[in-house]
């Protein structure tokens, strides 16, 4: 599989949306990978982490977020449902996990419910070490600084408005990865 070409085939046109997904997710994708560099013991799959590192975001283009290009009709909060929706119908499901999963560190569905938030009712927690270590490297990246690594601190003060457990679950993972 080709991660750009699943991303061309849904942003046909080059835009700044496009050169917004594909620059976050090259930043995403490259401390994935360093992250399994630093730690052969996990035996981490490089190729599926490089790829769903790749295409996590993929659902922005439907959400009505202007501040990043997008002018889809659904709330941001439900991006990753949409990436998700879209690699289940390419065929590739493992990789929709990743997408449905990565937000904030992960969103129990009492998060969701507590917050009135328009996704399934489910909980939405990145399981396998793959999934986990994507949702970690996505958090030092916004797509309105682009390139600009976040220190821990400001890191994981962006998982604030999700509830202290994905604070625990951000501060587990500095513990495992770096």
């Amino acid at each position: 599989m080709d991660a750009l070409s699943i991303i061309n085939k849904y942003y046909s046109e080059n835009n700044d949306c496009k050169d917004i997904l594909i620059t976050h997710s090259k930043s995403v994708a490259d401390k994935a990978i360093q992250i399994a560099n630093n730690h052969p013991e996990l035996n981490l799959d490089k190729d599926f982490l490089y790829e769903a590192a790749m295409l996590h975001d993929i659902g922005i283009i439907f959400t009505n977020a202007s501040g990043i290009y997008c002018f889809g009709e659904s709330p941001y909060i439900c991006h990753g449902i949409l990436g998700a929706e879209i690699l289940r119908k390419e065929g590739y499901p493992k990789h929709a996990l990743v997408c449905e999963r990565h937000t904030g560190a992960g969103i129990t569905m009492q998060n969701i419910i507590d917050n009135n938030l328009p996704i399934p009712h489910r909980d939405m927690l990145p399981l396998s070490l793959e999934e986990q270590v994507i949702c970690f490297a996505d958090k030092f990246f916004s797509k309105t600084k682009l390139q600009n690594e976040k220190t821990v601190e400001k890191a994981r003060k962006s998982l604030l408005k999700f509830g202290d457990d994905g604070i625990e679950r951000f501060d587990r993972w500095c513990r495992e990865f770096l």
